[in-house]
């Protein structure tokens, strides 16, 4: 709403992103870290990425803050990351795989190949799998269960993870060239990049999801 227009700027930029619809594509599209390092103000964060706050501002207030489609109820938003990211992450990521090993191969004497790609999808996917498989077995039941008085300390160990995740994707947008092909590549590595791209929006949204809003709800 247009009376929050000049509010943003001392707001946390997780706080945002977990309250306001939308918000999280406005600050991918600035590169502003919504997720693992999303505990500074808006204003923090939009010097760091040399971005002008007013246009961060009236990007924001343009949000109407409607048309989440992440159910609100706890047990329905667990169901929903399973289905929306867990589900998503392993039926993209040995795709992705196959194809850096594919263009890696191929591009191998290219100086803008993502030479390294492969091998840091591959941990990023393994990694990805045991943290999801925590989460399913041990910590989700609790959380549907209505909590548990120990629940602080697996949280805390999936929130270190994220943490983990985090710089694993930085490292992968890095050896992926920000996933800007040269202009000569062809089919297989622009549809890497684009996988790529997608993975690691989906894994930054899946992340703040689970710190910002799910965990908050059982913080003790």
């Amino acid at each position: 709403s247009r009376e929050n227009e000049m509010g943003f700027a001392d707001r946390h930029v997780a706080e945002i992103a977990a309250s306001l619809p939308g918000a999280t594509q406005v600050f991918r599209a600035h590169k502003i870290d919504f997720c693992c390092g999303g505990n500074v103000s808006l204003a923090h964060a939009a010097e760091q990425r040399g971005v002008a706050l007013d246009t961060l501002e009236a990007a924001l207030a343009q949000l109407d803050g409607a048309g989440s489609d992440v159910p609100q109820a706890t047990p329905e938003m667990i169901d929903f990351i399973l289905a929306r990211y867990h589900d998503t992450h392993r039926r993209e990521l040995p795709e992705l795989i196959r194809l850096a090993a594919r263009v890696e191969a191929r591009h191998a004497q290219h100086p803008l190949a993502p030479h390294g790609l492969h091998a840091a999808l591959e941990e990023m996917a393994q990694a990805l799998d045991e943290h999801m498989q925590k989460e399913e077995q041990i910590l989700f039941p609790m959380m549907k269960g209505g909590g548990h008085p120990m629940i602080h300390a697996p949280i805390g160990v999936m929130r270190h993870e994220h943490d983990e995740h985090g710089a694993r994707l930085a490292q992968v947008e890095q050896l992926a060239h920000d996933c800007i092909a040269p202009n000569e590549a062809c089919a297989s590595w622009r549809a890497l990049y684009a996988g790529v791209r997608k993975l690691v929006d989906d894994v930054r949204e899946h992340v703040h999801l689970e710190n910002n809003v799910l965990f908050g709800r059982f913080a003790r």
